[in-house]
């Protein structure tokens, strides 16, 4: 039987209105209050889940072939 190396990517999303002089000012006051977890996401944040085959896992002995 084969070998696969598979990946799970879950994507949750969370939308604020921030008041701020310019987008990158917006974005330096969200991820603070992200790093200071003020903001956590969780099941209501979210999106999606994607499955993904990222490679077929060889064995040793594949290799010295």
């Amino acid at each position: 039987m084969a070998k696969y190396k598979v990946e799970i990517t879950e994507t949750l999303q969370y939308q604020e209105i921030i008041e701020a002089e310019n987008e990158q000012e917006a974005l330096i006051k969200l991820k603070e209050k992200y790093r200071n977890e003020e903001l956590v996401l969780n099941e209501e944040n979210y999106i999606t889940t994607e499955f993904k085959v990222i490679e077929k896992v060889r064995k040793r002995d594949d290799y010295a072939r």
